[in-house]
């Protein structure tokens, strides 16, 4: 899943450890779903939204899948 969570963290001049450490997890897990190799549950979506003063909408992205028609 794309994400803004590196660009936002780096508005704020957060390392990927200021950033984990606000979320209680490590920076790997930061650094993973930053890169897009690890989709967060959704309590840790919500704490990331909570965190930005955003919703979870604004900060992941759907990626657009190709229709069947």
């Amino acid at each position: 899943m794309k994400n803004r969570l590196k660009v936002l963290r780096a508005e704020r001049d957060w390392s990927q450890q200021d950033l984990a450490a606000r979320l209680e997890v490590s920076r790997q897990s930061v650094n993973a779903i930053e890169t897009g190799r690890y989709d967060p549950s959704l309590p840790l979506a919500f704490r990331i939204a909570d965190i930005f003063d955003m919703t979870i909408e604004e900060i992941f992205l759907r990626e657009e899948e190709p229709r069947a028609d």
